[in-house]
């Protein structure tokens, strides 16, 4: 199924969702098992595992590329020291530190391409860092294909509280969950964060520029 990863496929991308078992194989992913006789089940599995393979190498990618847009944003847009720990080491539980006086933030950005869809996806580590750090804020990043910013909103705490998987047991854990996160959830900007900005502060991050529905 590597052929579909690379063939462009306008559905490839959004496979998780809109292939959901064998009976869901797109056509062209049906002629492509059937060139290499495949049973639908086997070409669904290995179109999972080309999936995933894609997705996380896309997903580093656009991580990396906005965790450096939002530093600059914020960098010029307050005179808190804003310091970028995930450089130095993923353990902290989240990837960017401001540092004010009154209102210190600690920055998980999840960042993402699409307009149509905001999945984010979070680690234990992360969750666990929310319930202790009461700094800690979920900052969604919408970039464009050139890795420009396109809008900016934080997830509520709550709201990712609510929706996270529950142990069921002392016996099993969840390490990682993904969470699609419905465009009316996100509040537009970084509103904890208003008192240090300057006047001149980008929309993107006082809000005023809106989050896409």
């Amino acid at each position: 199924m590597s052929a579909i990863a690379d063939s462009g496929a306008v559905w490839f991308p959004d496979a998780d969702l809109l292939v959901r078992g064998p009976d869901e194989l797109p056509d062209d992913a049906l002629r492509a098992a059937g060139a290499l006789e495949l049973s639908d089940s086997e070409a669904y599995a290995q179109l999972s595992v080309a999936w995933g393979k894609v997705d996380t190498t896309r997903r580093e990618r656009i991580g990396a590329a906005g965790e450096l847009v939002l530093v600059d944003l914020l960098t010029d847009a307050s005179a808190a020291r804003v310091e970028h720990v995930a450089k130095a080491s993923d353990g902290y539980g989240y990837d960017i530190a401001v540092h004010a006086q009154q209102h210190s933030m600690h920055i998980e950005v999840k960042s993402t391409v699409r307009r149509s869809r905001f999945t984010a996806y979070l680690s234990r580590n992360e969750y666990e860092t929310m319930r202790r750090d009461p700094a800690w804020q979920l900052v969604a990043l919408r970039l464009t294909p050139d890795y420009e910013a396109a809008a900016i909103a934080t997830v509520p705490r709550p709201w990712i509280a609510a929706h996270v998987p529950a142990d069921c047991s002392s016996y099993g854990r969840w390490e990682s969950c993904r969470l699609e996160v419905p465009s009316e959830v996100p509040v537009p900007g970084i509103p904890h964060l208003s008192p240090v900005l300057m006047a001149n502060a980008s929309a993107l991050l006082t809000g005023s520029a809106g989050w896409p529905g």
